[in-house]
């Protein structure tokens, strides 16, 4: 059976990582090439560095912090904030990411998905959706959660792993930062459709939500995490034991 991922995410503005509840009343964190690590070092299978105002700010993604920080760990990097071109998933695979998340840049022009995809392979492509329930829909929003596209989550990530994207992160705007659980709803939805591996994001706040996560959904590639695992609330090493312990397989 294939090992369940545990992924910290370091959301990261002006070089430093910041966190809020339900994507907003951000709070800095910590250096983030002290805190990747950290993890690095602390059993994480992966880690997740989005630059979240690169895309409403309008510019490229802060290449400077991102090879600081690929320097510092010895473990797959998935980045993302601003990608809108080919160039940029070069720039950034260049400054040492592994994989390269897509979000606002692919609702922009989807095409991107397909031409990535094309030139380096689908499993270097990650669909990052930021999702939300409107009028009793799940509704992508863009530029951190800050704008309702209009557009219909399922269908539109049915779509781009369609057009090319390898894996799908699926965060939860309503459930992030309160750390009462991930979306189980959402996530079934999400998982059910498609054929390529999902991280769950948005609402973990103890070691017990992951095991609900991975029971609930046997089939659920990872479990993504950013305020539990910074402030100290949950170490890596007590998650994958409890997880072990449920019959849950991890890499210790």
């Amino acid at each position: 059976m294939i090992t369940k991922r545990i992924i910290p995410c370091l959301d990261v503005r002006n070089g430093r990582v910041v966190k809020g509840v339900n994507f907003e009343g951000l709070q800095d964190v910590n250096d983030p090439v002290e805190l990747a690590a950290f993890y690095s070092r602390a059993g994480a299978d992966e880690l997740v560095f989005y630059d979240i105002t690169a895309s409403a700010e309008g510019r490229k993604l802060f290449t400077e912090v991102l090879e600081r920080v690929a320097s510092s760990i010895f473990i797959p990097l998935t980045v993302g904030g601003g990608i809108n071109t080919v160039d940029d998933f070069d720039r950034v695979l260049h400054s040492g990411a592994d994989k390269v998340s897509v979000n606002s840049g692919a609702i922009r022009r989807p095409e991107l998905i397909y031409e990535a995809a094309q030139k380096y392979g689908d499993q270097c492509v990650v669909l990052s959706v930021d999702v939300k329930r409107v009028d009793g829909e799940f509704r992508v929003f863009q530029n951190g959660g800050r704008i309702d596209t209009g557009i219909e989550a399922l269908s539109w990530i049915k779509r781009g792993v369609e057009m090319g994207a390898g894996e799908v992160v699926l965060n939860s705007i309503d459930t992030d930062g309160v750390k009462k659980g991930f979306d189980l709803e959402m996530l079934k939805a999400v998982n059910a459709l498609v054929p390529v591996p999902v991280i769950a994001s948005g609402g973990a706040g103890s070691i017990g939500d992951f095991v609900d996560l991975f029971t609930e959904i046997p089939d659920i590639s990872a479990g993504l995490a950013a305020s539990i695992f910074h402030f100290g609330e949950v170490s890596i090493t007590d998650l994958k034991l409890r997880l072990k312990e449920e019959g849950i397989p991890v890499r210790i």
